[in-house]
Formats: C-alpha cells, sequence, structure tokens
C-alpha cells in the first residue's frame, strides 16, 4: 500500500504514500487519510484513491480546516483521485 518514493507520472509530484480507499463509505475515507497524513513528516504528499462521491466535499473541507494542501481533485471513471500535501 506504500509506494514510498513513487512518482506520480500525472503529476510530476513525489508521493510519499498512496492510499487505495475505493469501495469505503463516508466517514472512512477521510479517517484513514487523516491517520496517514499523522504518518508523514511535514510537507510529504499522499494520494487517496476514493469511490464514494461525497468525499469531495470531506477532503475539501477537511484539508481547508487542518491547513494540510488539497494539491488536486480530479474523477476518472467513478474513482476520485487528492493529492494532499502535510502541513509544514
Amino acid at each position: 500500500m506504500n509506494s514510498s518514493g513513487a512518482s506520480s507520472a500525472q503529476s510530476g509530484v513525489n508521493i510519499e504514500k498512496d492510499l487505495d480507499l475505493k469501495g469505503l463509505m463516508c466517514p472512512m475515507p477521510l479517517l484513514k487519510a487523516k491517520k496517514a497524513l499523522n504518518e508523514l513528516e511535514p510537507l510529504q504528499v499522499l494520494r487517496v484513491q476514493a469511490t464514494d462521491p461525497g468525499s469531495v466535499r470531506d477532503f475539501s473541507v477537511f484539508t481547508s480546516q487542518s491547513g494540510h494542501k488539497l494539491m488536486s481533485s480530479t474523477e476518472e471513471d467513478g474513482i476520485f483521485i487528492y493529492l494532499i500535501q502535510k502541513k509544514a
């Protein structure tokens, strides 16, 4: 599940941790992402893949309230992909 040092071809950003949360419903994607962010160093990037449409709003609100940076939020074939940079 952890692809340490993997580079994301779509963004050129170094992804420190990659979470596949497809099939999980609210609030699980957000809770698992919070836990993963706690394990990262400041400014490292977490990629989350989820299928819950509610996660779009959840991650937007979470990052604005927590100080983490939502670098991108995209959707491909029903899969929502988020790149979140941990706050400094």
